[in-house]
Protein backbone atom coordinates (compact mmCIF):
# COMPACT_ATOMS: atom_id res chain seq x y z
CA UNK A 1 0.00 0.00 0.00
CA UNK A 2 1.14 3.19 -0.87
CA UNK A 3 2.69 5.41 1.66
CA UNK A 4 0.07 9.13 2.33
CA UNK A 5 2.89 11.52 2.67
CA UNK A 6 -0.57 14.05 2.40
CA UNK A 7 -1.78 12.62 5.45
CA UNK A 8 -5.06 12.99 4.58
CA UNK A 9 -6.54 11.58 8.09
CA UNK A 10 -5.02 14.66 9.79
CA UNK A 11 -6.50 16.98 7.29
CA UNK A 12 -9.94 15.38 7.58
CA UNK A 13 -9.81 16.05 11.34
CA UNK A 14 -8.65 19.27 11.03
CA UNK A 15 -11.48 20.02 8.54
CA UNK A 16 -14.11 17.83 11.08
CA UNK A 17 -13.07 20.11 14.00
CA UNK A 18 -13.89 23.55 12.00
CA UNK A 19 -17.41 22.51 11.41
CA UNK A 20 -17.26 22.01 15.80
CA UNK A 21 -15.71 25.41 15.84
CA UNK A 22 -18.29 27.23 13.53
CA UNK A 23 -21.54 25.75 14.99
CA UNK A 24 -20.06 26.27 18.24
CA UNK A 25 -19.19 30.00 17.05
CA UNK A 26 -22.91 30.63 15.69
CA UNK A 27 -24.31 29.44 18.68
CA UNK A 28 -22.85 31.81 20.85
CA UNK A 29 -23.50 34.58 19.26
CA UNK A 30 -27.27 33.57 17.64
CA UNK A 31 -28.24 30.74 20.38
CA UNK A 32 -29.47 27.84 19.63
CA UNK A 33 -31.90 27.50 16.59
CA UNK A 34 -34.97 25.65 16.46
CA UNK A 35 -34.45 21.78 18.04
CA UNK A 36 -30.99 22.09 17.29
CA UNK A 37 -28.69 20.98 20.50
CA UNK A 38 -25.09 19.27 20.86
CA UNK A 39 -23.68 16.35 22.72
CA UNK A 40 -19.62 17.13 23.04
CA UNK A 41 -17.08 14.41 24.27
CA UNK A 42 -14.13 15.21 25.03
CA UNK A 43 -11.11 13.93 26.76
CA UNK A 44 -10.68 15.40 30.41
CA UNK A 45 -7.06 14.15 30.38
CA UNK A 46 -6.33 16.21 27.22
CA UNK A 47 -3.43 19.25 27.31
CA UNK A 48 -5.74 22.27 27.67
CA UNK A 49 -8.58 21.01 29.35
CA UNK A 50 -9.85 23.52 32.37
CA UNK A 51 -11.97 21.98 34.71
CA UNK A 52 -13.00 21.43 38.38
CA UNK A 53 -10.97 19.15 40.71
CA UNK A 54 -14.42 17.83 41.11
CA UNK A 55 -15.38 16.93 38.03
CA UNK A 56 -12.18 15.29 36.52
CA UNK A 57 -12.43 12.98 39.84
CA UNK A 58 -15.98 12.10 39.29
CA UNK A 59 -14.94 12.08 35.32
CA UNK A 60 -10.74 11.07 35.05
CA UNK A 61 -10.81 9.96 31.14
CA UNK A 62 -13.83 11.71 29.27
CA UNK A 63 -17.27 13.28 29.45
CA UNK A 64 -19.44 14.49 27.64
CA UNK A 65 -21.78 17.54 27.82
CA UNK A 66 -25.10 18.50 26.29
CA UNK A 67 -25.44 22.31 25.43
CA UNK A 68 -29.62 22.55 24.91
CA UNK A 69 -31.72 24.71 27.81
CA UNK A 70 -28.77 25.54 30.34
CA UNK A 71 -25.61 26.86 29.56
CA UNK A 72 -24.43 30.78 29.75
CA UNK A 73 -21.13 32.48 28.22
CA UNK A 74 -20.20 30.71 25.22
CA UNK A 75 -17.54 31.26 23.95
CA UNK A 76 -15.59 30.36 20.67
CA UNK A 77 -12.27 31.23 19.59
CA UNK A 78 -9.30 29.11 17.08
CA UNK A 79 -8.68 26.99 19.29
CA UNK A 80 -11.45 25.94 21.79
CA UNK A 81 -14.45 27.31 23.82
CA UNK A 82 -15.72 27.84 27.17
CA UNK A 83 -18.98 27.34 28.60
CA UNK A 84 -20.41 27.12 31.89
CA UNK A 85 -22.85 25.07 32.87
CA UNK A 86 -24.66 23.39 35.92
CA UNK A 87 -23.80 19.98 37.36
CA UNK A 88 -26.04 18.81 40.03
CA UNK A 89 -27.14 22.52 40.92
CA UNK A 90 -23.41 23.54 41.05
CA UNK A 91 -21.83 25.83 38.36
CA UNK A 92 -19.08 25.06 36.82
CA UNK A 93 -16.85 26.57 33.76
CA UNK A 94 -15.30 24.44 31.45
CA UNK A 95 -12.42 24.96 28.89
CA UNK A 96 -11.88 22.44 26.33
CA UNK A 97 -9.42 22.83 23.34
CA UNK A 98 -11.09 21.46 20.18
CA UNK A 99 -8.30 18.92 20.05
CA UNK A 100 -9.56 17.12 22.84
CA UNK A 101 -13.05 16.51 21.20
CA UNK A 102 -13.87 13.04 20.44
CA UNK A 103 -17.01 12.96 19.38
CA UNK A 104 -20.09 15.84 18.33
CA UNK A 105 -23.57 14.84 18.00
CA UNK A 106 -26.67 16.94 16.91
CA UNK A 107 -29.68 14.75 18.14
CA UNK A 108 -32.39 17.23 16.62
CA UNK A 109 -30.81 16.11 13.26
CA UNK A 110 -29.28 13.00 13.80
CA UNK A 111 -25.83 14.10 12.41
CA UNK A 112 -22.04 13.89 14.37
CA UNK A 113 -19.01 12.06 14.12
CA UNK A 114 -16.70 10.64 16.35
CA UNK A 115 -12.84 11.49 16.32
CA UNK A 116 -10.01 8.58 16.74
CA UNK A 117 -6.60 8.91 17.98
CA UNK A 118 -4.24 9.14 14.67
CA UNK A 119 -1.80 6.74 16.13
CA UNK A 120 2.40 7.09 15.41
CA UNK A 121 4.85 9.99 16.17
CA UNK A 122 4.36 11.21 12.14
CA UNK A 123 0.75 11.68 12.91
CA UNK A 124 1.57 14.14 15.80
CA UNK A 125 4.71 15.87 13.76
CA UNK A 126 1.81 16.56 10.80
CA UNK A 127 -0.75 17.44 13.65
CA UNK A 128 1.94 20.10 15.27
CA UNK A 129 3.27 21.55 11.88
CA UNK A 130 -0.59 22.20 10.34
CA UNK A 131 -1.68 23.22 13.80
CA UNK A 132 1.31 25.42 15.19
CA UNK A 133 2.12 25.39 18.97
CA UNK A 134 0.14 23.29 21.36
CA UNK A 135 -3.40 24.43 21.75
CA UNK A 136 -3.94 25.81 25.87
CA UNK A 137 -7.86 26.31 25.41
CA UNK A 138 -9.11 29.89 25.10
CA UNK A 139 -8.32 31.89 28.20
CA UNK A 140 -10.85 32.65 31.44
CA UNK A 141 -13.24 34.47 30.99
CA UNK A 142 -15.47 36.16 34.66
CA UNK A 143 -15.93 33.45 37.11
CA UNK A 144 -19.42 34.29 37.78
CA UNK A 145 -22.20 32.36 36.09
CA UNK A 146 -24.81 34.02 34.10
CA UNK A 147 -27.98 31.76 32.96
CA UNK A 148 -28.20 32.59 29.77
CA UNK A 149 -32.43 32.31 30.97
CA UNK A 150 -32.91 28.70 30.00
CA UNK A 151 -35.16 26.18 31.52
CA UNK A 152 -33.46 22.94 32.09
CA UNK A 153 -29.86 21.78 33.28
CA UNK A 154 -27.56 19.98 31.41
CA UNK A 155 -26.68 16.29 30.97
CA UNK A 156 -23.00 15.02 31.74
CA UNK A 157 -22.32 11.09 31.79
CA UNK A 158 -19.43 9.12 30.52
CA UNK A 159 -19.83 8.68 26.52
CA UNK A 160 -20.78 5.36 25.80
CA UNK A 161 -18.41 2.86 25.04
CA UNK A 162 -17.64 2.69 21.48
CA UNK A 163 -16.41 0.08 19.11
CA UNK A 164 -13.08 1.06 17.12
CA UNK A 165 -12.66 -0.94 13.88
CA UNK A 166 -9.36 -0.98 11.49
CA UNK A 167 -7.90 2.43 13.50
CA UNK A 168 -9.63 4.90 11.60
CA UNK A 169 -8.64 8.51 12.13
CA UNK A 170 -12.93 9.28 12.77
CA UNK A 171 -16.01 7.97 11.68
CA UNK A 172 -19.73 9.74 11.17
CA UNK A 173 -21.84 8.63 13.70
CA UNK A 174 -25.76 8.28 14.42
CA UNK A 175 -27.40 7.13 17.32
CA UNK A 176 -27.86 3.55 18.15
CA UNK A 177 -31.91 3.75 18.66
CA UNK A 178 -33.62 6.97 16.37
CA UNK A 179 -36.43 8.59 17.97
CA UNK A 180 -38.05 7.17 15.20
CA UNK A 181 -37.58 3.83 15.95
CA UNK A 182 -34.73 1.59 14.14
CA UNK A 183 -31.13 1.05 14.17
CA UNK A 184 -28.49 3.70 13.51
CA UNK A 185 -25.54 3.17 11.10
CA UNK A 186 -21.97 4.19 11.47
CA UNK A 187 -20.46 4.84 8.14
CA UNK A 188 -16.64 4.52 7.64
CA UNK A 189 -14.47 6.98 5.25
CA UNK A 190 -12.31 3.34 3.90
CA UNK A 191 -15.70 2.21 2.58
CA UNK A 192 -14.93 4.61 -0.26
CA UNK A 193 -11.17 4.26 -0.59
CA UNK A 194 -10.03 1.82 -3.40
CA UNK A 195 -8.30 -1.35 -2.03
Amino acid sequence: MAVDHIRYDVLAQQALRGVVRTVLADAAKHGLPGEHHFKITFATTAPGVRLSDRMRAQYPEAMTIVLQHQFWDLAVDDQGFEVGLSFGGITERLAVPFDAVTAFFDPAVQFGFQFEAIEGEAAADETAEATGPEVKGPKAKSPEAKPAGKDTAPAARSPAASAKSDKLPFAAIKPDAPEGGGGGEVVRLDRFRKK
